[in-house]
């Protein structure tokens, strides 16, 4: 509705400028826009975890392997593999392509770069990334471990060399077994690579280069028994907690 008003008042101060007068009020509205100014001008917030250097202790290697030649008429980009040697193994990771390392030897280690920081997938496995070579790194130097702790009567786990109910999957394989309250034994067959001992009845040690094999091990070990919370029974996982509950009254 005010358009028109605002058009026949432009064009009749640009016909006859001396002449005619505008209102004070209806000043700002033919003064041309302002640009926007920017939320902020700070730089963007790079990622913590994936700009931090690695660290790398004097008896580790840490070895880039760059990706083969790429084939013509191929879309995908190869990855580049990364090897870790350590006293207690050896490990290997593909990194994605937008994932740069450096090794200047002016840096306190080895660190990563990213092509686009905006990108969301970028950024994301920014941080990823450095995280999963700083476990490796760990695990062949010093390696990872996992206490399950057996809470309830009866509860408790050995490691046997044969079992009954599983068949090997590789020479030499030894085997956890669980008495949690079935009738029947529980068997699981220990992931090349873990260690497995028990220092006490209700307590079972696992120890390994790779965290992940780790963790899912006893992850797997305690989805036969999970935490319940009114008596507190279950298999607890290094410092698990578990809030009880009041029972209920009728």
């Amino acid at each position: 509705m005010l358009a028109p008003a605002r058009r026949r008042c432009a064009a009749l101060a640009t016909a006859n400028s001396t002449s005619v007068s505008i209102p004070a009020f209806l000043v700002p509205a033919f003064q041309p826009p302002i640009a926007a100014r920017a939320f902020t001008t700070s730089s963007p917030c790079l990622s913590k975890i994936g700009s931090a250097p690695l660290s790398i202790p004097p008896e580790v290697t840490f070895k880039i392997i760059a990706p083969p030649a790429r084939a013509a008429g191929r879309r995908v980009q190869q990855m580049s593999t990364v090897q870790i040697k350590g006293p207690l193994g050896e490990l290997s990771m593909e990194i994605p392509p937008y994932v740069n390392i450096d090794q200047d030897a002016a840096l306190p280690g080895p660190t990563l770069t990213v092509q686009d920081s905006r990108d969301a997938k970028q950024r994301a496995m920014w941080g990823t990334t450095r995280a999963y070579l700083q476990n490796h790194i760990l695990g062949v130097s010093e390696g990872h471990s996992a206490i399950l702790r057996f809470n309830g009567v009866g509860y408790r786990a050995s490691v046997e060399t044969t079992a009954a109910t599983v068949s090997p999957e590789y020479p030499g394989q030894q085997f956890v077994n669980l008495k949690v309250g079935y009738s029947h034994p529980v068997e699981l067959g220990i992931p090349l690579g873990v260690k497995a001992s028990t220092p006490q009845p209700t307590r079972l040690l696992l120890e390994g280069p790779e965290k992940e094999v780790v963790m899912q091990f006893a992850a797997k070990i305690r989805m036969w028994r999970k935490p319940e919370p009114y008596k507190g029974k279950g298999i607890f996982v290094n410092g698990e907690t578990i809030k009880l509950k009041n029972k209920k009254i009728k």
